[in-house]
């Protein structure tokens, strides 16, 4: 009994920054395919906090989990020309400090927990209705959009912090591929239709508590209605449906398959010249198993 209660603190120690992984992975990101001019460079300083529900392994008796976690994500991204076509090459860097608190077989914990997580690079290209343009076509594009079609690629590298003593980490100790495709459909000059659709696939941890942690891939719909107010000033609002990431551990299936949805709102409003602030909010709508968290975000956007 004690060895059991001392396996379920190790796990609850680093239970917390559950909710890092699946908050980054499930995040609402509208205008994910709008093109820039190329040689744009995009720098993005964000500041996250989450607070509720996190995504743990449905069989292990932890119960009335409360999770409050601050999330740093720096990214940078480039516009590229790739054969005649606009193209997005990003680069993203999440960080997070929380402090979850729980029951473990009747005894209550509370841990705080800190760390950096995973790398992701991302590669968007626009397939149809956005070539590689100058600032003079993105302008005539700006006033005039066409329907876009994109295709984007996202690689996530197992460089975050990881304790294989641990049931839950930050880091991943694996890697995972997101192929996804996106259209923009301009209802008017001003009103924009996205959608996005993406799956992302999982390596094998083989070093999860002496067992291999197996999960299968995460479908995920995303919808964002548009609307452009001014150069650089605009609000969407947001939802996806995601399912799928049953996981495996010593070739037993758990009970922890996602059907879960969220909802938001974005706002990016413009400062000075190649400068705005991003404001975000979204809320758990549909949570079958984890994800009924609430989500804020701030983000300083610098571009040159």
């Amino acid at each position: 009994m004690v060895r059991t209660l001392q396996r379920m603190a190790i796990c609850f120690g680093a239970v917390s920054l559950a909710a890092s992984i699946n908050v980054s992975a499930q995040e609402l990101v509208p205008r994910a395919f709008w093109p820039s001019p190329v040689g744009t460079n995009v720098l993005s300083l964000s500041y996250q906090h989450s607070r509720g529900d996190i995504i743990v392994d449905q069989s292990l008796p932890i119960s009335g989990v409360d999770s409050s976690i601050d999330y740093f994500q720096l990214s940078y991204q480039r516009t590229l020309d790739i054969a005649g076509r606009t193209a997005n090459l990003s680069l993203i860097q999440l960080a997070s400090d929380g402090k979850t608190s729980a029951e473990v077989q009747d005894v209550f914990l509370t841990r705080r927990t800190v760390g950096l997580g995973d790398t992701t690079m991302r590669l968007a290209v626009n397939l149809l209705g956005a070539p590689a343009m100058d600032r003079e076509g993105f302008a005539a594009l700006r006033a005039d959009p066409k329907p876009i079609v994109g295709g984007s690629l996202s690689v996530t590298a197992p460089t975050g912090a990881y304790d294989n003593d641990r049931i839950i980490n930050i880091g991943t100790n694996r890697w995972s591929l997101k192929p996804g495709l996106g259209v923009i459909y301009p209802l008017t000059s001003s009103w924009l239709l996205e959608g996005e659709l993406s799956v992302a696939f999982f390596g094998d941890n083989d070093n999860f508590v002496g067992e291999t942690r197996e999960q299968e891939p995460v479908a995920n719909a995303q919808l964002h209605l548009i609307k452009r107010f001014s150069r650089g000033f605009w609000a969407a609002l947001d939802a996806n449906y995601y399912v799928g990431g049953r996981t495996r551990v010593g070739g037993s299936k758990n009970q922890d398959l996602q059907r879960n949805s969220r909802f938001g709102a974005t706002l990016v409003y413009p400062l000075a010249p190649g400068n705005a602030l991003r404001f975000g909010a979204s809320t758990g709508t549909v949570t079958e198993t984890g994800g009924d968290y609430d989500l804020f975000s701030l983000s300083w956007i610098r571009a040159f």
